[in-house]
Parts: structure tokens; C-alpha cells; sequence
């Protein structure tokens, strides 16, 4: 038991440390818009002064959906890029190398089709096309059980796939839906609402039982083999931790669409502050996503232009250059 008093009083350090983070990222997504000044959204949150109707609809109404919804993706998509980077020991893997988000987006595109564009038959139709991909890679490499290699290599060729599927669909799409799939495609959290909100519930789970498989995970690092004679059920344990990160990013995909770079480059800068302890990587990932996605949506929405940045630009704008940054350090 002493042995893990270090590894709880460092993951008390760091929570204290990103907790206010976040909570200082939520504040600024709900204070800072184009409607009203910064000092009446305060005195609205404090219950002080005259009560602004139209600013409390305005904060409560839709800011606060919004800055849930990209709390919880951020928080999704860095947390399912440490997994994935730690089960397929591959520093480029995120949520979307084992076509999660491919399945995602030709799911999505078939309900804009259909009509669905309403909540939930978006949320659904996209939730199926990635869960029906996951499977389908699973069976890929089902011959090389436990495969890295195999699993990696499937996700990329079922990506492929499913981008010609999508480039496909747009083609034979009306310019009405043409617009709204493209939007999609490039990450959109403007149609946050409460009424969504209920299905981000389901992540809470998936975040519990990834913490709980953390030191299953820390083994599984130092090889298969050593992981299985320390008593871990590798193919178990893969197999749970690879479906519980694809529905954990399934459910927020199908409502904000794909943006990219969060899952890629957040575990990095994590690993390279904190260490290689997934037992504190994995709430931290999921603080620092989560704020970090906050603030690049708050930026997307600050920023002058003819219509509303779509946050997708703006991960990609900040996450490339960054990982970029992060590969010529390591290769120094």
C-alpha cells in the first residue's frame, strides 16, 4: 500500500493543478461572446444587479450547452489518444486510427441524407457507422489476436475506405446538404443543445473503467508477454479498453463531427510534464483535453470572419505546428 502513496500524492498534485484550469476555461467560455459585455455575463453567473433575460438565455441557453459539449469531446478525444497510443505503441495513433472517425462520418453523412438532422437521428446514424467500423476492423484482425500491427493496419485501410465512401456521398448531395456535411466534416459544436446533452452521460463510464484499467495498461507497455506473467488478461483487457474508447469517442463525434489533433498532441505534452504513469496520464488527459478544447472553441468564436470558424480549423491550426514542434524535439 505504500507503495502507491507517491502515485495518489502526485495525482492529487496535478488534479489541484488542471482542476482550476478548467474551471477558469468554463467561466471564459461562458463570459466572453459577441452578445453583451464581459462584466454584465458576470453579474448574470453571480445572480447580481438587474436580471438580463436576453443575456441569461444567451448564457444558459447556449453557451453553457456548448462549453459542456466541447469539455466532454476534448476531454473524449484526449483520453481515447493516450489508449490508443498506449495499446498500438505507435506515437501517431489517436481516436480515429481504427476508423472510428471514418465510420463516424459516413454514418452522419447517410443521416444528413436521410434527413436526420435533428437530435437524436444525427447522434444515432453516426454512432452506428462507427461501431459497425470498429467491428469490422476487429474481425480484420481477428487472425492476429493481440496484434498492434494488425489493428493498426486495418484502421488505416478502413479509413481509406470510408473516405472514398464520404467523397462519394457529397458528390450526389444537394448544395443545401452539401454545406452541412462539409461544416460536419470540419468539426462544428454550434448545435449544441440541451437537449444532446444527456447523451454525453454515457462517457462517464467509459472514463471510470479506462482509470480502473490504467495499471493493466502501465504493463502492457513493457511487452504482452510481461503483461500476461504479471496475470494480465492481455487479449481481455485490449479488447475492453479498444470498445470502451470507441463509444466513449463515438458519442461525442456524432455531435461535434471530426477535429483532429486533440488526442495527438495533448498525451504528448502530458507524457513529456508528468511521466509515463497512465494512472495520473488519464485524468490529466482528460482535464487538459477538456480545457483545451474550451479555449480553442472559445477562440473559433472570437475570431472575425464572414461566418463562425469552425473549432476543427483552429485544433489544426494549434496541433500540427505543436506536434510538429514535439517530433523535432524528440528527434534532437
Amino acid at each position: 500500500m505504500t507503495g502507491y502513496r507517491p502515485v495518489y500524492i502526485k495525482l492529487i498534485m496535478v488534479t489541484m493543478a488542471l482542476a482550476p484550469v478548467l474551471i477558469g476555461s468554463v467561466l471564459l467560455g461562458l463570459t466572453i461572446g459577441s452578445s453583451g459585455e464581459i462584466g454584465a455575463a458576470w453579474h448574470v453567473l453571480l445572480g447580481q444587479g438587474e436580471p438580463d433575460a436576453t443575456l441569461e438565455v444567451i448564457i444558459w441557453q447556449l453557451r453553457w450547452p456548448r462549453v459542456i459539449l466541447a469539455a466532454t469531446v476534448g476531454a473524449s478525444l484526449s483520453l481515447g489518444g493516450l489508449v490508443f497510443q498506449a495499446l498500438l505503441r505507435n506515437p501517431l495513433a489517436e481516436p480515429y486510427i481504427l476508423g472510428v472517425s471514418g465510420g463516424s462520418a459516413v454514418g452522419a453523412i447517410l443521416g444528413i441524407l436521410a434527413g436526420f438532422s435533428f437530435f437524436p437521428g444525427l447522434a444515432l446514424s453516426s454512432f452506428t457507422g462507427s461501431l459497425a467500423v470498429l467491428l469490422l476492423v476487429l474481425l480484420l484482425s481477428g487472425r492476429k489476436e493481440g496484434s498492434s500491427d494488425s489493428l493498426l493496419l486495418g484502421g488505416v485501410m478502413v479509413n481509406a475506405f470510408c473516405g472514398a465512401i464520404i467523397m462519394f456521398l457529397i458528390s450526389i448531395s444537394q448544395s443545401g446538404q452539401m454545406h452541412k456535411i462539409i461544416f460536419w466534416l470540419m468539426g462544428d459544436l454550434s448545435t449544441a443543445g440541451s437537449d444532446s446533452l444527456p447523451l454525453l452521460l454515457g462517457v462517464l463510464p467509459c472514463f471510470v473503467l479506462i482509470y480502473l484499467l490504467a495499471q493493466p495498461l502501465n504493463l502492457l507497455l513493457t511487452g504482452q508477454d510481461n503483461a500476461s506473467a504479471m496475470g494480465v488478461n492481455v487479449k481481455l483487457v485490449m479488447l475492453v479498453l479498444l470498445v470502451t474508447t470507441s463509444l466513449m469517442v463515438s458519442l461525442t463525434v456524432c455531435q461535434s463531427g471530426l477535429i483532429g489533433f486533440v488526442g495527438l498532441t495533448i498525451p504528448h505534452v502530458l507524457r513529456l510534464t508528468i511521466g509515463p504513469d497512465h494512472r495520473i496520464l488519464a485524468p490529466a488527459s482528460i482535464l487538459t483535453g477538456a480545457s483545451y478544447l474550451v479555449l480553442c472553441d472559445l477562440l473559433a468564436r472570437s475570431l472575425p470572419s464572414q461566418g463562425e470558424m469552425s473549432v476543427g480549423i483552429v485544433t489544426a491550426l494549434i496541433g500540427a505546428p505543436l506536434f510538429i514542434a514535439l517530433l523535432w524535439r524528440g528527434r534532437r
